[in-house]
């Protein structure tokens, strides 16, 4: 779950939808060859449906018990987040390439963790199922890392999106992300100087103390549905 934060609300996002989205921009990159690939089908579902292994945990929100604090998907149990990729990379296994690049996301994503112990089952396991969706999808190793910026862009530009993150975003692909409420930019402009529009569907829920994973999903269920809304542009 992704959880923007105000003083008044919490506004939560599953990251399927995030993918989603993640997924609509990508379909609206002009640069890097990206139109051209003869992988873009592959590469496209990869990004709309890199989150999938999250659905069951998303149907509700996550409780911290000792504090009554709602979980978004950074501070969910260590259990959580390992779980949910060989879940979601499963469900793709008819897709072998799809399947290998979102292996290769998963390890991507938490390579902070390498050196510790507790997270060496994971990347073992992530990184040989990534081997071999990827020798039965007959591509080789540079096409995939080459191809894998499509996925890590879209995943970064939506998540700046949906986390309202005030930050610059400086990836390692050469472009520079920045937020400022409701216009993403973009350096260089890999959209060919077209505007393009952002929405999402969110739910806002109170800024409480949640006594279980009960009360909140109470309040999920009642929860008022929102349109998050902006644009996505070059710089």
């Amino acid at each position: 779950m992704i959880i923007r934060r105000s003083d008044a609300a919490l506004v939560l996002i599953t990251q399927p939808d995030h993918a989603a989205l993640a997924g609509r921009i990508m379909r609206r990159w002009e640069a890097d060859g990206f139109p051209q690939s003869p992988r873009r089908a592959d590469i496209l579902a990869a990004v709309d449906l890199h989150d999938n292994g999250w659905h069951e945990v998303d149907s509700s929100p996550a409780v911290d018990p000792s504090t009554g604090d709602l979980l978004d998907f950074v501070t969910v149990p260590h259990d959580v987040r390992t779980g949910v990729w060989p879940r979601g990379v499963g469900r793709l296994s008819d897709r072998p390439y799809t399947a290998a690049l979102v292996a290769n996301h998963a390890v991507f994503v938490y390579d902070r963790y390498r050196a510790d112990a507790q997270w060496q089952p994971f990347f073992a396991e992530m990184t040989a199922v990534r081997d071999r969706h990827l020798a039965a999808s007959g591509a080789s190793l540079d096409d995939l890392h080459h191809d894998y910026r499509f996925l890590r862009l879209g995943d970064l530009l939506s998540l700046t999106f949906c986390n309202a993150w005030p930050e610059p975003q400086a990836d390692a692909f050469g472009y520079r992300i920045r937020f400022d409420g409701t216009r993403l930019t973009v350096s260089p402009d890999p959209f060919g100087g077209h505007e393009i529009p952002l929405e999402i569907t969110a739910r806002t829920l109170p800024k409480r103390r949640y006594e279980s994973a009960d009360d909140a999903a109470r309040e999920w269920e009642a929860g008022t549905p929102v349109n998050v809304r902006g644009v996505a542009v070059g710089g």
